[in-house]
């Protein structure tokens, strides 16, 4: 093994005398290596749980089915874009949880149980070479001991010898035994001098060996694998940053793409989409007529009979009774709104909404016929394949499911039928734009004696309070309706002093002007008695008195037939 040299020699010589240092320092720094594994495992832990609340909360607020017509909102349509980006940017905050595990995780674990062999093995070899050195130095310490004692005992053996020798009592023969004594004890402490002299210059080099070459070469290794760690702390962190980096361009697409959505906003366009959406149909309500009540003030007391004040009486009653209340702020049937049925045509909803609903309805019907006749022709194709090669398959086994095509296309296309009378029906009775209708008061009509028309036929006249779209009046509430002329002066006595009798009570839930002649006006919970129920026309005969007494809206009251009237049958 050759020594080391030079610069590196001097630092690690300056090292030999802490090898116990260096293996607390190591295995701190490989501590350090795990420590900080397990600080990236635990950010990457943060980014999962991060990226998995992202998710969770982006598919929290993703519109459900009932909301799927937002989507026609910018507004709302640039919320779900954001939400899908979020997404994105969930994604990648998994993807850097992912590459911190494979990346830095991953290659740290195995690094540290690398570092820990490499460290045992280079400690092993500075122990080993440590413990020759002091097993070198006891058996030196144990040479020179050995030395000396027999020094010593050499000498007590010269004295002995030489005090022997100048004893004149003293036999001959035991002085040459002191004499032979003292000389092999020199000898011995010869031997003794030199096998210390020579384990001495032995363990010298030895002792030089270890400190010049071997511990060094040891400390090198620790010192190489100390900056390898380092080094590779040094790449861990850079690795850290880039994680983030590499997906920052990502991140700022998804950011861009919120940015993006969010200029797409277009206010006037989702103004006009809540236009589209909710309009009626309906024509405004023409001017209400000035109704002149000086008129009655000016006359004599002689036109001021019993016989001619009634007349004026049900006009001013009917009067007091109006609503100024207009259709579209008419509450809503509470009890249909509870029942929640509503009608298949549609009929519940404003014209516009109806044509709307109805023409959706014969694109699905549509699209459901074109599905069943694709299947169809299909099918033909396939019985033709098989009457052409009967090897492929029996002809006759694919009529069955021809035959419940046909009967589905068939069912399909009457349904189809059914909604698109509807929808004729709806578009013929949309309002026209023209001037605006004059709304005239039953009192107007009565003070000059003008010739009615017959104004069923506009939007107000034919809509319930929950916005249904009704019939056409039958031709019995037109005859009803009819205006008297002078001719049958005598015939309306006749009928006033014949007149029904009731068959129950009822309620008024709405107020309703009777603008038109044969109706009455009603306010809001007044009663009234029931003198012809209805008869399918959507219209109640009721009195007030016997002096007033016209037809209601029967979705306007709630009646009460006498047990004994009909099954007592209750409308509302």
């Amino acid at each position: 093994m050759e020594p080391i040299k030079g610069e590196t020699l001097l630092k690690v010589q300056q090292l030999r005398d802490q090898f116990d240092n260096l293996e607390k320092h190591t295995q701190w720094g490989i501590d350090f290596v795990e420590k900080y594994t397990k600080f990236v495992k635990e950010r990457s832990e943060i980014e999962l749980n991060y990226a998995r609340q992202i998710r969770n909360l982006s598919k929290k607020y993703q519109p459900k089915k009932k909301e799927e017509d937002e989507n026609k909102y910018t507004w709302c349509r640039a919320f779900h874009s954001t939400l899908n980006e979020l997404n994105d940017y969930a994604g990648q905050h998994e993807l850097i949880a992912e590459n911190m595990t494979s990346l830095i995780i991953a290659e740290l674990t195995r690094y540290a149980q690398e570092i820990k062999t490499e460290r045992k093995a280079h400690f092993h070899d500075g122990r080993k070479a440590q413990q020759q050195v002091e097993a070198s130095w006891k058996q030196l310490e144990s040479c020179k001991r050995k030395f000396e004692r027999d020094c010593k005992e050499a000498d007590r053996a010269q004295q002995y010898f030489e005090k022997m020798d100048a004893d004149i009592n003293v036999t001959k023969a035991d002085v040459e035994k002191a004499r032979q004594q003292a000389q092999m004890r020199h000898q011995m402490a010869s031997d003794s001098k030199n096998e210390y002299s020579s384990y001495l210059q032995k363990f010298n080099q030895e002792q030089n060996e270890h400190y010049y070459t071997i511990i060094p070469n040891i400390f090198q290794k620790i010192q190489v694998m100390e900056e390898k760690r380092i080094e590779r702390m040094g790449e861990s962190l850079k690795t850290f940053a880039e994680v983030d980096r590499q997906i920052l361009p990502i991140i700022g697409k998804c950011l861009d793409g919120i940015t993006q959505v969010a200029e797409s906003i277009d206010p006037k366009n989702d103004s006009s989409q809540v236009i589209e959406s909710y309009k009626s149909g309906f024509e405004p309500p023409g001017d209400v007529e000035f109704e002149d009540y000086g008129q009655a003030m000016k006359r004599t007391v002689s036109e001021t009979s019993l016989t001619n004040s009634r007349p004026d009486n049900k006009a001013e009653r009917s009067s007091k009774g109006k609503s100024k209340t207009l259709w579209p702020f008419i509450k809503k049937n509470k009890l249909s709104l509870k029942l929640g049925s509503n009608p298949e045509d549609f009929s519940h909803l404003p014209p516009e909404q109806r044509r709307k609903k109805l023409q959706a309805k014969i694109d699905d019907i549509n699209k459901d016929i074109q599905k069943e006749m694709d299947q169809r022709d299909a099918l033909t194709k396939m019985k033709e394949v098989y009457i052409k090669n009967p090897q492929m398959g029996d002809p006759n086994s694919v009529d069955p499911r021809l035959t419940e095509i046909a009967h589905n296309i068939e069912k399909l296309q009457a349904e189809a039928q059914k909604f698109e009378g509807w929808l004729a029906e709806v578009e013929g009775r949309l309002p026209v734009k023209s001037d605006p209708p004059r709304r005239t008061s039953a009192l107007y009509e009565t003070q000059n004696s003008a010739p009615p028309t017959n104004n069923n036929n506009c939007a107000q006249d034919r809509e319930s309070p929950d916005g249904s779209y009704t019939e056409e009046p039958s031709s019995e509430v037109q005859t009803k309706t009819q205006p008297e002329t002078a001719e049958s002066g005598d015939e309306f006595d006749d009928a006033d002093e014949e007149m029904l009798p009731t068959i129950g009570t009822c309620k008024a839930l709405y107020p309703f002007e009777g603008v038109n002649e044969g109706t009455i006006s009603v306010t809001e919970g007044e009663l009234l008695y029931v003198i012809e129920e209805d008869k399918g026309d959507g219209w109640t005969r009721v009195r007030r008195n016997e002096e007033e007494e016209g037809y209601v809206p029967t979705s306007y009251v709630e009646v009460f037939l006498d047990s004994n009237a009909k099954g007592a049958i209750t409308y509302i």
